[in-house]
Parts: C-alpha cells; structure tokens; sequence
C-alpha cells in the first residue's frame, strides 16, 4: 500500500460525523518538560522527522481536509511516543524477572522511578509495581482529542509559536509563551517545545505522573490486568482535574473521539503493534519516514504482544 493510499485511509473515520474543537487551558499546574527520554541502549536515535515543527492548519476551508490533515499528522507521532514507551517498558518487565540487578539497571530503574514521580526502594516490588502502571502508552484517540480540543486543531497561538498542543504550562520565567489573559501577579507561562512530538511525549508524562490523573492510570491498570484492549473513550474518565470544567470537559473530549470516530485508531495503533518482538518494535521506534507510520500494513508479526 503506498503512503497516499495509506493517507486516505485517513479521512476514513471522519466522512460520519464532525465535531469543532477548543481551546482551554488548564487552570492548575501541568508543567511541562522537554518531553525528554530516559536513556536506554536499546532504544534508538530518534528520525529526524520527529523535529518537524507544526504545518500551518489555518489554511483549510474543508474542515474535513482539515481534520485528517492534522490527524495524518499527529498520529505518527503518537504511534512513535508509544512505541518507544513500549521499549522502556519491554526493558523494565525483563529486570522484574532478574534474580539480582546491575548498578546500571539500578541507575535506569531510579531515573525512571525520578521521572515518573515514583518513591520506592531500588529494584524492590513496590517500585516495579509502581513503575508498571505509570510506564505505558497513551491510546492515540485520546490524544488526538485532546490535542484537537486544546490547540484549536492546531491553530492556536500556543501550537503555532510554541508547538504546544496540550495548553501545558511551565514556571521558569522565558520558558514559554505568556497568556495573553493571565491574571496579575501569575507566575505561569505556556510551554514552548522543539517540536510537536515533544510536546506529544510531554503530555503523555504528565499522563503517566501526575496525580490528578491517577484514576486514567487506574483504569488503564485494570485494562491491562483483564487483558482488555486500551480505549481513549473509556481512560478519558480520568481527565476530570484536567479542566475546570470537570465532567462537562470530559464528555466533551468523549464526543469529539466518538464524533470523529478517533477509535479507528486505537484499534490501528493496536495492530500494529500486537505481537512484536523487540526487534520489531525498534523498527517503529525509528522509522525514517513518518508516513510509514499511517494505518497500513504490519512489518512483522512475531513475537509476544503488547499495547
């Protein structure tokens, strides 16, 4: 299948129904960083593609064009995101079954732990089961909603200057663009990133580690436990701290994933990922063109499945 082929498949999900997102920041703390990586020898170099910066989307007067341009767009990004999520956490079920650990795998164990927010003794259960729950991917329909519904499919101030498309905010004076309605003597600004794939892995951080979204990582846990498919429909019930508009928010976000019929994509992330081998994830993981990431074709089918 060739990448306009596989693009077209694209406006599939989108020819029922069509749903307007919107902009809104959230009211308390998302601090965002780099969206950097925790290194890990086999976890490759990231394509060169992942540094490009956001097309401009204000030029669609179809908002059907429009729709699947931004989508065609953000759902390599997150099938990368994901894919090297899957890696790491490839990496940490094989220490759990170790007898004894290195100080290097130690040393990766407590950046994680560092990074995902998690207290617990070195290489102990609690750790590995702490780290578990917050090491795993973000189902593509949830993000695309969400970035849809925060950047104004991608034409807010924030996404065009700042490739921000989550409303993620920072505290360092500089590090990000300043509301043009903050109130007086708020500190908070809106994260710049190096690129919409930062701003991607970023998001799905702050997912994975902040306490406001322990309920979307209990459901994904018990997902995982009954071995029952991930659903951005289903884990958007933990994004109730996300807005100040609690419920209505969410439902919100449930509308557009359901409106645009964003689980096509989920259910495409799934099989392409479902029985891969390490190996095999690696290829995703570094793939040199992004368009080889659309829905399509599997390049391997082997191996243990996960995602």
């Amino acid at each position: 299948m060739s990448a306009a082929s596989r693009a077209l498949l694209l406006l599939v999900p989108l020819v029922v129904f069509t749903v307007a997102g919107s902009l809104y920041l959230p009211p308390r703390d998302q601090a965002a960083d780099s969206g950097s990586e925790v290194f890990l020898k086999e976890l490759p170099p990231l394509p060169a593609w992942a540094a490009t910066p956001l097309p401009d989307f204000s030029g669609y007067v179809d908002t059907t064009e429009k729709k699947a341009a931004f989508f065609a767009f953000l759902y390599p990004r997150i099938v990368l995101a994901n894919s090297r999520i899957l890696l790491e956490r490839n990496y940490l079920l094989s220490l759990e079954k170790k007898a004894s650990l290195t100080p290097q795998e130690k040393h990766w164990l407590d950046q994680q732990a560092q990074r995902l927010r998690v207290k617990a003794v070195t290489g102990s259960r609690q750790q590995f089961e702490l780290l578990k729950k917050r090491l795993d991917v973000i189902p593509p329909s949830l993000v695309m909603a969400q970035a849809a519904n925060e950047s104004a499919w991608g034409t807010s101030r924030f996404a065009r200057h700042g490739n921000n498309l989550f409303g993620q905010w920072c505290f360092t004076r500089g590090c990000g663009l300043v509301p043009q309605s903050r109130v007086e003597g708020a500190r908070h600004e809106v994260a710049k990133f190096a690129s919409p794939y930062r701003s991607i892995r970023a998001y799905i951080e702050n997912l994975n580690r902040h306490p406001t979204y322990q309920a979307l990582r209990e459901i994904r846990l018990k997902d995982r436990a009954e071995q029952t498919p991930l659903s951005g429909l289903e884990m958007a019930e933990g994004l109730l701290g996300y807005s100040e508009r609690g419920e209505a928010y969410v439902e919100e976000i449930r509308a557009m994933i359901h409106y645009n019929n964003l689980e096509f994509y989920d259910d495409a992330f799934r099989t392409m990922v479902q029985g891969r081998n390490p190996e095999a994830l690696l290829q995703l993981a570094s793939t040199p063109q992004e368009a080889g990431l659309l829905p399509g074709p599997t390049i391997d089918e082997n191996g243990p499945a996960e995602g």
